[in-house]
């Protein structure tokens, strides 16, 4: 998958709600109730995440899951980054 160029970066992401690109990466913090809810969010990445195989950096901390894209072996954001974004917004 082909790099995305700055205008294409900007395009997509003005098209995503409270995801951030940050250099190389698309970032979103999703906050919910308490640790289990956002367990459960966790676990409803995984299938879209492996159909799609494309997989998300996570970072949880109790009731946050701060969800991470970037396409590693293209070296930044791809169009794949952008529609993984717009599945997980969509859970």
């Amino acid at each position: 998958m082909a790099l995305l160029s700055s205008s294409e970066i900007q395009s997509q992401a003005s098209q995503l709600s409270d995801w951030t690109v940050e250099g190389k990466e698309l970032k979103r913090t999703f906050k919910f109730k308490d640790f289990v809810q956002a367990i459960n969010f966790v676990n409803q990445l995984v299938e879209p995440a492996e159909a799609a195989g494309h997989h998300p950096d996570l970072s949880i901390s109790y009731n946050k899951v701060t969800v991470i894209l970037t396409s590693h072996d293209a070296g930044g954001l791809t169009e794949s980054d952008f529609e993984m974004a717009k599945t997980i917004s969509a859970l």
